[in-house]
């Protein structure tokens, strides 16, 4: 059976002046970008600067077309491609406890019995409900996908992209920004945001398999994203009656911070 095998790239937008305060933004609340975050997209962009991408696509609200737009400037590959705002990737909604301090949404969680970010302030946005939109994301990206990059195999042949060239487990040098994706030449990066992260990356594991990194726990893997955290993912697609169809998904690394750096179970 033809597949298609392709990368995933999620990261986290960098720091702004409400995470550097400790206060919850969600959707209600679109600050750019702080000089640290600034910082943080660039270092980003850097350490990506020669990974191959042939899609990019944001979240609408602000200090994520930031954090796309500084890495895509680093980028060779990404001369050529558009960036894409999509309000699926949007940031959960906090309701009444946006502009809040975190500890209080925290303290909330822990009375009513709940863990953060998972709990739903009032008028707030369920995880049932971030889930859908993941859901939805990740169904029109693999149709999109799908579209523009197979290659019709014609009299038997196989796919460019299928699965006889898909990448080992096996991954090369710790760190390196190409981990799990060299030679892969279908490769999607997703800015987004932390709560959105943990319930896509809650979504792939729990429902649609993804199978873990070595020596990576659900704790680490169910974390919140630091800002500029990257978390990368493969994909084997196969086209069944006309639609793509996820057939497979691994994770190659959740929560890294650019130039190789990884994360601590962490922060805001």
């Amino acid at each position: 059976m033809e597949t298609l095998t392709f990368g995933l790239s999620l990261i986290r937008h960098g720091e702004t002046q409400h995470n550097k305060d400790g206060l919850l933004q969600g959707q209600a609340i679109d600050s750019p970008l702080s000089e640290t975050g600034l910082q943080q997209a660039e270092a980003a962009g850097c350490y990506l600067k020669d990974v191959e991408f042939s899609n990019v696509f944001s979240s609408d609200m602000l200090r994520a077309q930031q954090t796309a737009e500084t890495i895509m400037k680093h980028n060779h590959s990404c001369s050529a491609l558009q960036l894409v705002c999509d309000p699926l990737l949007k940031e959960k909604s906090f309701g009444i406890a946006e502009g809040r301090p975190v500890q209080d949404v925290r303290e909330m969680a822990e009375a009513a019995g709940q863990s953060f970010p998972g709990f739903t302030p009032p008028k707030g946005e369920t995880q049932e409900q971030v889930k859908e939109r993941v859901k939805g994301f990740l169904e029109k990206t693999l149709q999109q996908i799908g579209a523009q990059h197979w290659r019709d195999g014609g009299e038997g042949e196989t796919s460019s992209s299928s699965s006889s060239s898909a990448p080992s487990a096996a991954s090369p040098a710790e760190g390196r920004a190409d981990e799990g994706v060299r030679g892969v030449p279908v490769h999607a990066l997703v800015v987004t945001h932390g709560a959105y992260m943990c319930a896509a990356v809650r979504f792939f594991v729990e429902e649609l398999g993804c199978s873990s990194p070595p020596g990576s726990d659900r704790e680490h893997m169910f974390a919140l994203s630091p800002n500029a955290g990257l978390s990368r993912f493969v994909l084997t697609v196969r086209r069944e009656e006309g639609r793509f169809r996820l057939s497979a998904m691994r994770c190659v690394f959740v929560h890294r911070l650019g130039r190789g750096g990884h994360s601590k179970v962490g922060a805001k």
